[in-house]
């Protein structure tokens, strides 16, 4: 089964640079919607059988173009729920640079736990419990044949869900870049998770409607990637991997 992993698109709040956390309301920007849309052109082409997504609102923002071009009801999983920040939610990214636990969550992602929130390794456990839940429901009864499926959610979900299939410590997951409204694509066969794309806001998909036949930006201001997975936004969206034609 292959599951494209989906950032939502920018948000008014990637663009205030606070952590929005598990905020109510916050919407996509203009920006953020042009995405969404493109997301439907780049995705409404293949043989998607399922959407899945994070219950907040800018994560339903992004994939309804999508469910509208093809025809679904997303479903949505608390599961994918972005991090819960406790007392971090809703503050400005430059005061967080200040926190003793920012260290912490850089070079320690196992250990760490937000006041009053949750704790990095939690998220993952839940991230990948749900992936794979959903992932092993659609194979049920499908005869082997690959479904295609998508899950919206939230940067720092992805990556840990990304560092569970790349077979890395959830200590590296802040290596891993994820912009909004870019794709992650991960295949689960009965032996392992392998990862066929990473962090691409580019064009070209098609090779993804294939049946199996057997590096992104890093924007992100120092000192290190932002909870939740921000980076600045690119005008363009497009990272350059359109360019690839490597086939999957």
């Amino acid at each position: 089964m292959t599951v494209i992993l989906l950032r939502h698109g920018v948000s008014t709040s990637n663009t205030a640079r606070t952590l929005a956390g598990r905020s109510t309301g916050v919407e996509l920007t203009d920006r953020g919607a042009e995405q969404a849309a493109a997301i439907a052109d780049r995705l409404g082409a293949l043989p998607i059988r399922h959407i899945a997504h994070s219950p907040l609102l800018r994560c339903q923002r992004t994939v309804g173009p999508l469910a509208a071009r093809l025809g679904l009801e997303p479903e949505y999983d608390d599961r994918l729920l972005e991090v819960d920040y406790g007392d971090w939610t809703g503050r400005p990214i430059s005061e967080l640079l200040e926190e003793p636990l920012w260290s912490v969550v850089q070079r320690h992602a196992s250990g760490a736990v937000f006041p009053n929130g949750e704790g990095l390794a939690d998220v993952q456990r839940r991230a990948v419990t749900a992936i794979r839940d959903i992932d092993r429901r659609l194979a049920d009864g499908n005869d082997g044949t690959d479904v295609l499926w998508v899950a919206c959610t939230h940067g720092d979900v992805i990556k840990s869900v990304l560092a569970d299939a790349l077979g890395i410590h959830l200590d590296g997951f802040q290596r891993i870049v994820v912009e909004p409204a870019s794709i992650s694509v991960v295949r689960y066969t009965p032996h392992a998770p392998y990862v066929w794309r990473l962090n691409d806001t580019g064009t070209d998909l098609s090779a993804l409607a294939t049946a199996p036949s057997g590096a992104g930006k890093s924007a992100a201001p120092a000192p290190g990637p932002v909870p939740g997975g921000e980076v600045t936004p690119d005008p363009v969206a497009d990272n350059g991997n359109a360019e690839r034609r490597d086939p999957l």
